[in-house]
């Protein structure tokens, strides 16, 4: 594969170990950004080499979260199961000049050796026993026992990077003791496939979790060792739930793809994300192309960025407020089907999603107060003891008799309201909430002229009626 560098370009490299979450899709949305900003290319590879806990249907959850959230790859996806030949390829070659060599310390003879350093007060390490020096002897090789494939560490001295998240860090190489690069039945390791890949897929930019620093080291150490420079690194600040704790599935972070059927919009799901950990001044609700404009890795947070239900609430009902009518509709359409309820997204429902938007964060909570309009209401006993008195009934009786020949349209209601409540000298507060729990089945509602323009009139006046 042959890849020219001049462009800047990135990758995601997620397991499909289990669902995708929110902090895990937070390592997609910076690299993709950075990518469209600089007229690069976005790159998805699944690295799925545990092929016990490995999955079709976590490899497709990933694909339907990035597509619900539009972070559509440039290439990819690429496999690494799918990449084996060439992995063993570039083994053969480091054994063949030297870079690696085998190991044939038996797993007992490695828990003694660690045992013993452990007893002593070292950090448990292997110690070199099989790697070729000049002048030094090898052991004869054990019979039955499988090599594995180490790579020779440089000894003294560190490596070094400064990262565009966490500055300058740097290892002394006396640290790191010889990695396994394969194992005993020929299968590459983590560290491995990732160098080959990057060096393969020309990555210039890694941007990833910081739980892989202490995987950066050994990955320059293999990169420089085939010949090339380590791409630049931006390590992110894990994000941490409501309780503080690191976000994962074992400390109950949800599926991207909850969040859609939970009904929020995606341009609130990638306003909320690039803000745990990125910022542009104090800049809280953006569009997806307004984030993409401004994206540079100079402003990613060097703290953890801890998960807010309650403000993700809120940048969803700012974009549901931004979002066009027309656009809404069929998403609440959708949301009405798996409610039973079927509306066709045409004007009327927009002016629906128009009348209600404000008062929602998600689709889900307009399909519902929207439910109405489309399906039968049952008001509460309390709300019909409350509101629908004695005392209002008659006027009940006599806006429906108005409603049945006013023009209909919100003037036209407002004018019939308005003549019931002069009649039987009743204010708007008496009269509305009545009206409200009787055709929408609750007390609270918009601008009721204008909620009741929107059913057909025959419903509105069925109800005032107790049809």
């Amino acid at each position: 594969m042959t890849i020219s560098t001049s462009r800047v370009r990135t990758r995601f490299a997620p397991s499909p170990t289990g669902f995708i979450h929110l902090g895990n899709i937070r390592s997609a949305l910076y690299p993709w950004a950075f990518a469209r900003a600089n007229g690069g290319v976005f790159v998805l590879r699944i690295e799925d080499t545990d092929t016990e806990r490995s999955s079709q249907e976590a490899v497709d959850a990933i694909l339907e979260g990035m597509r619900w959230l539009g972070l559509d790859p440039d290439e990819g996806p690429f496999y690494q199961m799918q990449r084996m030949d060439r992995y063993k390829q570039v083994l053969a070659q480091t054994l063949d000049e030297g870079l690696a060599y085998r190991c044939y310390m038996s797993q007992t003879e490695l828990d003694a050796l660690r045992e013993r350093q452990t007893a002593a007060k070292l950090k448990p390490r292997y110690d070199g026993t099989w790697r070729p020096e000049s002048g030094k002897s090898l052991p004869m090789v054990p019979p039955g026992v499988a090599a594995v494939i180490r790579f020779k560490s440089p000894i003294g001295g560190s490596v070094a990077w400064d990262d565009k998240v966490k500055g300058r860090i740097e290892f002394s190489n006396d640290e790191l003791d010889d990695l396994v690069i394969a194992r005993a039945d020929g299968t590459p390791t983590y560290n491995f496939c990732v160098v080959v890949d990057d060096i393969d897929m020309a990555i210039t930019h890694v941007i990833r979790g910081d739980d892989h620093v202490n995987n950066t080291p050994r990955q320059i150490h293999i990169l420089r060792a085939l010949g090339h420079e380590p791409p630049v690194y931006a390590h992110l600040p894990t994000v941490l739930n409501e309780h503080g704790e690191k976000l994962s599935k074992r400390h109950g972070a949800k599926p991207v793809t909850h969040y859609r059927d939970e009904g929020y919009l995606p341009e609130a799901m990638v306003n909320y994300l690039s803000r745990l950990g990125w910022s542009h001044g104090d800049d809280e609700i953006f569009s997806q192309q307004q984030f993409v404009e401004w994206f540079t890795l100079d402003h990613l947070g060097k703290s953890a960025a801890q998960f807010d239900e309650a403000k993700l609430r809120w940048v969803g009902a700012q974009h549901m407020k931004l979002t066009d009518d027309a656009l809404l509709a069929p998403l609440v359409a959708e949301q009405l089907a798996r409610l039973g309820l079927e509306a066709v997204s045409d004007e009327p429902l927009a002016n629906m999603c128009g009348l209600f938007k404000d008062r929602c964060a998600t689709t889900v909570e307009l399909a519902q107060w929207l439910a109405m309009y489309f399906g039968e209401v049952s008001a509460s006993e309390e709300d019909l003891a409350v509101h629908v008195t004695a005392a209002v009934r008659p006027a009940l009786t006599a806006l429906a008799v108005r409603l049945d020949e006013a023009s209909w349209d919100a003037p036209g209601i407002q004018q019939a309201i308005k003549a019931t409540l002069t009649e039987h000298s009743l204010k708007l507060p008496q009269l509305a909430p009545a009206v409200r729990v009787l055709v929408c089945g609750r007390a609270q509602t918009p601008s009721i002229d204008s909620v009741l323009s929107l059913f057909p009139r025959a419903t509105v006046v069925a109800r005032l009626r107790g049809n």
